[in-house]
């Protein structure tokens, strides 16, 4: 019943029953069934002649998520200091499968606009945000994953073989923070440092995007710490 969820998208924010029928391949009456249960609890609405949509019980959960969630709640403060430190944008993206999900953004520069707003998912090997995030995947999370993209992982510049994927990947570790420059937004620089939960796996990143294409290797390392030093923070509170 979920997978009807996993259907709507920016791109297909509306399905008909015969639409989700020839996707889905349920029975008929299996999925007349969980069709009703879904718009009974309010998680899709039907729209006469159109189909259905998403329903407002998925925008109650959303505020219900920006008011309670532990991650959002200690990384709020922190992102907010950083950005009042720079004219930038502070991204806080949470590990979601085998991508990337923007959860809450501060800004404090409107020089650019940040294409990767609040509920946006994006790959694990494009920007700052994600690669915090990838480099601490286990040995078998990121052999799978390259089993399955190798292409990806050369064009994102992280080596021409699994080996030299993980060692790429050691680097990012061994100096606790990562940068980028225009991988996501062109013309900036990404800067992001990983965040983990109580039992120490990785579950998200903060990150800074400054509109600067180019920066000196003491600019960077600077804010490369200050941001580092925040998902620290983070970290200890979700502990």
């Amino acid at each position: 019943m979920l997978s009807i969820l996993d259907l709507f998208d920016a791109h297909n924010p509306e399905w008909t029953f015969e639409d989700m029928h020839e996707r889905l391949g349920f029975a008929r009456s299996t999925l007349y069934r969980y069709l009703k249960l879904l718009t009974d609890a309010e998680l899709l609405s039907s729209l006469p002649g159109r189909g259905y949509t998403l329903g407002p019980r998925i925008i109650e959960l959303d505020y219900q998520i920006m008011a309670t969630d532990p991650l959002i709640h200690f990384a709020r403060p922190m992102m907010s200091e950083l950005v009042a430190s720079h004219s930038c944008v502070s991204l806080l993206c949470r590990r979601y499968k085998h991508r990337v999900l923007c959860v809450h953004q501060e800004a404090s520069t409107t020089t650019f606009r940040s294409t990767y707003e609040r509920g946006k998912a994006r790959p694990l090997l494009r920007g700052a945000a994600s690669l915090a995030i990838l480099a601490y995947f286990s040995v078998y999370q990121l052999t799978k994953l390259y089993e399955e993209q190798p292409e990806d992982f050369r064009h994102a510049g992280l080596g021409e073989s699994l080996q030299e994927v993980r060692e790429a990947l050691k680097l990012i570790r061994q100096k606790g923070w990562v940068h980028t420059h225009g991988q996501v937004t062109p013309g900036v620089t990404g800067i992001a440092a990983p965040i983990f939960d109580a039992r120490h796996d990785i579950t998200a990143s903060v990150s800074l995007t400054l509109p600067e294409p180019r920066m000196s290797e003491d600019r960077l390392a600077s804010i490369g710490k200050q941001v580092e030093f925040c998902a620290r923070v983070i970290t200890k509170s979700l502990r």
